[in-house]
């Protein structure tokens, strides 16, 4: 099995005040509920924990996304290489 060498797209991330948060790069957002939202992108999958967070705006075509509410943590869950730990694991 060959891996693809398509260089994952960028995304950029503003985070206002931690209560405004607008991500670009977006390719789905497979759950959500009031304290967590999981994004994924190119490159793996942002987490994104709080209090309140609600989805004002979401465009999968452009790749955009806007969540309002407090923002505790963001945590990407796959290295930068967009390889999740458990496929560098058992290659």
């Amino acid at each position: 099995m060959q891996e693809s060498s398509k260089k994952p797209s960028p995304h950029t991330l503003t985070l206002t005040d931690r209560q405004s948060l607008t991500l670009t790069g977006v390719v789905d957002v497979p759950g959500f509920d009031e304290e967590t939202i999981h994004i994924k992108l190119d490159s793996g999958t942002l987490v994104v924990k709080g209090a309140s967070l609600h989805i004002n705006k979401l465009s999968l075509d452009s790749g955009d996304v806007c969540i309002d509410g407090v923002v505790n943590s963001l945590q990407y869950l796959s290295s930068p290489s967009g390889k999740s730990v458990r496929s560098r694991i058992f290659r």
